[in-house]
């Protein structure tokens, strides 16, 4: 899809992608949050050390303040579906509606109705309910996620529908839609992406306290915890999860894979370039440092495989900003092999018995927490804008699911309004994330707990 400046097309995809990147922020935090709570209830409830105990009462005001900032954001973009892609609600809304109808009333129900026990009811439920109740919290949000996900799979690989008489779909075989196989391989990607995340925060918080020399058994728990996991989670995330995507998308969009590498001619042994500048009006890779037969194997298993190339299709199926998918895609595999290394390099030094006297290495881990969200972010942007010219794969294209009467200059309007509220969001959120990180976990225990006894 051809857009400018002046298309009400690009400025509603801005307006969404805008929100969903910002909403997209807060729920990989709790998704990769909420089993680290489980764990922790559970050593509590085996061991009775009260350190474990500790964590789970702060990560889960944490895991509140992320949980209540993700509702807020997430419900605007309900109703963008009406107000921003109508033509897109009435020609798919009969399937997709049903993964969303389900996220809505079992999923939130279930993580909203768990969280305001996990966070205050400990006294009241005793330590065994209270354990089950943070299974319920994570139970809920890995439910979400999966509906969620259930949706954008059968946009990026349509199944179990049909056709109706006046042209829009409808759900035919349930099964087939929920066990969608794009569903599946991305939905285990994407949660232990979320683990990482959530393992990269644990363990930023774990290596700023030790530097400051404040609550030196929580940082202790936090490194342990959040290094192993990272470590597992980070390794996943490439293989075999990443794996499988890669295969998945070789599979079923052959054109945006070999947008992701920039290949426009196709061939065997096609290379995987850990550099490059893809030149779209020359059609080549400008400067590439290649992996030969790299891609071929990834995408398909063998080093001899043909990888089509970009003018191996029509140009009106193009996605329609290969430059940043390509980039993106990289930078994002760039990343998620530093994570590997980093949580290598911890779990080496934790082993040894030198991980919380390893200061350098506790500034890395304690700055690096930002770049799993900004990988995740990446892989978003390089899934939706790979699918480009389609809102439904090769069923519905984008130009024809926008709000025909909704003009460029209402959205515009209302994206401003959007970034300035969320801005203001986004401060209040830091403020009262950086007044609990302030506070610690033995402070803000110390001062809960005669609250909750005097209730």
């Amino acid at each position: 899809m051809q857009a400018s400046l002046t298309d009400a097309a690009l400025w509603h995809r801005i307006h969404f992608g805008f929100t969903i990147t910002y909403h997209y922020l807060f729920p990989q935090l709790t998704m990769g949050l909420a089993w680290f709570l489980v764990h922790w209830k559970w050593r509590a409830l085996r061991t009775g050390d009260e350190k474990y105990n500790r964590a789970a009462r702060f990560w889960a005001r944490i895991f509140g303040l992320n949980f209540a900032v993700g509702v807020v954001t997430g419900i605007p973009m309900e109703f963008q579906f009406g107000t921003n892609w109508a033509g897109f609600s009435k020609y798919s809304g009969a399937v997709i509606g049903q993964t969303l109808a389900m996220e809505g009333m079992f999923a939130f129900f279930l993580e909203s109705a768990f969280i305001g026990a996990l966070i205050w009811g400990e006294k009241r439920l005793g330590p065994r309910n209270h354990f089950l109740a943070a299974v319920g919290v994570a139970t809920g949000s890995w439910l979400s996620g999966l509906f969620i996900l259930l949706t954008n799979a059968f946009m990026q690989h349509p199944v179990g529908y049909a056709v109706a008489a006046d042209g829009t779909l409808a759900l035919s075989d349930v099964g087939a839609f929920l066990l969608n196989p794009w569903a599946l391989v991305q939905y285990a990607h994407n949660q232990c992406a979320a683990l990482v995340t959530g393992s990269f925060a644990v363990a930023a918080m774990g290596a700023f306290y030790t530097l400051r020399g404040t609550h030196p058994e929580q940082a202790k728990v936090y490194l342990n915890t959040g290094t192993l996991v990272g470590l597992v989670a980070s390794l996943l995330v490439a293989f075999p999860t990443g794996d499988s995507q890669a295969k998945m998308v070789g599979r079923y969009q052959p054109v945006t894979l070999a947008s992701m590498e920039g290949l426009f001619q196709g061939t065997r042994l096609a290379d995987v370039s850990m550099i490059g500048q893809p030149n779209v009006i020359q059609q080549r890779l400008e400067n590439p440092i290649p992996l030969p037969g790299a891609l071929s194997f990834l995408a398909y298993g063998t080093f001899q495989s043909y990888v089509r190339g970009l003018n191996e299709f029509p140009k009106d199926d193009w996605p329609d900003n290969i430059e940043l998918i390509y980039y993106a895609f990289h930078i994002m595999i760039t990343l998620g092999t530093i994570f590997i290394l980093i949580m290598a390099w911890a779990n080496w030094k934790r082993w040894r018995g030198r991980l919380e006297s390893s200061c350098g290495l506790l500034w890395v881990l304690m700055l690096a927490f930002p770049f799993p969200y900004i990988a995740t972010s990446l892989g978003w942007m390089t899934a939706e804008m790979g699918r480009q010219p389609w809102l439904v794969y090769g069923l519905f294209r984008t130009n024809s699911g926008y709000s025909q009467v909704v003009s460029a200059g209402d959205t515009i309007f209302t994206l401003i309004g959007f970034v300035g509220l969320y801005f203001v969001l986004g401060l209040l959120f830091l403020y009262l994330t950086g007044r609990e990180i302030h506070k610690g976990p033995d402070e803000a225990d110390a001062v809960a707990r005669p609250q909750e006894v005097s209730v």
